[in-house]
């Protein structure tokens, strides 16, 4: 049962990142201090996004792979799934509900979680999960993944749009070729200017099409080692919710990891795993420029070999020309989680930096600009799975300030992504975890 309204507030007790210094300095003879010596004795105010809460959230007492964004009126939009509440005729839940909340800006609360949508045909996966977007047009847009064959992994993609807040929600518009087998999904989003909608995904209408003329076996195998490749595509869909223009960025794709986007002065990037015939798997970046798109090209030669997908995507951030991107690879051996900075909108990045290495990183990073600041959020597993924080300068150039987040009940890939995204002075970050056998929502707030 959702609690009301009101009780949907921001958290609790907050939870010190590091001890202040109280510095101190004697003053001479008798009276008053003067003002610089009272100045100099008072505590040192905590730096920015360094004082953590518990965040209260909105979802059931089962409910799963959240998606969070900072909206454009200065709000906060949280999508999540759970289980189809009982609608059948013998009471059993069937199916998934696709559902959201969101805050506006200067209020503390959420609004009553409401559906976007549900189905008992959907496809869910831990890593290739459905996100949420708000336009500054006020629009809200949606996807999730719809089974659409008698494979397995025969599923596509569903794209919604609200123009009332929520109220209301387009019928489902299927992204992908609608007669096109296989996988279609790794979704990312961003505004294409104040009313339109950029979707990056991973599209296997050349893989199918390879099986179809015996080129390549179906596999149910999820990691698809071997075989014809997966591409990336980007679409534009205009404020009718109708496609206005479509593009491939790459034929030949890591098959199974996240993708991701951020908006440059430039123009929109979006960062994946590419793949080449040798089965090298790096990060690879393109952006929209000047109404076309830019070759790809490798944010740095690891020069990873992995025969299947390591399903561990990039993540990315930008401002002005500058972007960061992060990155997993077992390029050198161990588990290593990647940190690299461009500044001509991705044209060129300097050399990578170590954000964690060794067997316990799992990866599954999240990232975020804060200020002055950069925040890497990923997670790690030894006795317990836990949330990890990074904090960079944005030059990359000081050794960042980290913190342990959250230690998990969960294990394994049941964890999924974590979400981080940031609102003014405010940092928030949603993943999920389990209690008493069932998932649920978890989550953080950071000022």
């Amino acid at each position: 049962m959702h609690d009301t309204p009101a009780r949907y507030g921001r958290g609790a007790s907050a939870l010190p990142w590091c001890l202040l210094l109280l510095a101190g300095l004697s003053a001479c003879g008798t009276g008053s201090a003067p003002e610089a010596d009272r100045a100099a004795s008072a505590p040192a105010a905590p730096a920015a996004f360094e004082r953590v809460e518990t965040l209260t959230l909105p979802a059931g007492p089962v409910a799963s792979q959240p998606d969070l964004v900072a909206t454009p009126d200065g709000g906060w939009l949280l999508a999540w799934i759970e289980p189809g509440m009982g609608d059948a005729s013998d009471g059993e839940s069937r199916g998934h509900r696709l559902m959201f909340s969101r805050t506006r800006a200067g209020e503390g609360d959420w609004s009553v979680p409401r559906a976007i949508a549900r189905g008992d045909d959907w496809f869910l996966n831990w890593a290739d999960t459905p996100h949420v977007q708000a336009l500054p047009d006020g629009s809200l847009w949606a996807h999730w993944l719809r089974s659409t064959g008698p494979g397995r992994m025969d599923y596509g993609i569903d794209l919604v749009r609200s123009g009332d807040g929520g109220d209301t929600w387009s019928a489902p518009t299927l992204v992908n070729l609608a007669d096109s087998a296989g996988d279609h999904g790794f979704v990312s989003f961003w505004p294409q200017g104040r009313d339109g909608l950029g979707i990056a995904w991973l599209d296997s209408r050349q893989k199918a099409a390879a099986i179809a003329a015996g080129e390549a076996e179906a596999s149910d195998d999820p990691h698809h080692g071997g075989g014809a490749p997966m591409m990336l595509r980007a679409a534009v869909f205009d404020a009718a919710g109708e496609r206005s223009a479509e593009w491939p960025l790459d034929t030949s794709t890591c098959d199974c990891c996240t993708t991701a986007a951020a908006i440059t002065s430039r123009g929109p990037v979006v960062v994946y795993r590419g793949r080449t015939a040798g089965e090298i798997r790096d990060t690879r970046l393109v952006r929209f420029e000047n109404g076309a798109w830019t070759a790809p090209r490798d944010v740095h030669a690891d020069g990873w070999m992995m025969p299947g997908c390591p399903v561990n995507g990039p993540v990315v951030a930008a401002r002005g020309e500058r972007v960061w991107v992060a990155w997993f690879t077992q390029a050198d051996g161990p588990p290593e989680l990647r940190i690299a900075r461009s500044d001509d909108a991705g044209d060129s990045f300097g050399a990578p930096l170590t954000v964690a290495r060794g067997e316990h990183v799992l990866g599954r990073a999240t990232l975020a600009l804060a200020g002055d600041a950069l925040l890497v959020a990923w997670l790690e597993e030894t006795d317990a799975q836990r949330l990890q924080l990074a904090r960079y300068g944005l030059d990359l150039s000081a050794p960042p300030t980290r913190r342990e987040l959250a230690r998990l009940a969960i294990r394994g890939r049941a964890s999924g992504l974590p979400r981080l995204a940031v609102q003014g002075d405010e940092a928030r970050i949603v993943w999920t975890d389990t209690e008493g056998g069932k998932p649920v929502l978890r989550g953080v707030r950071l000022h």
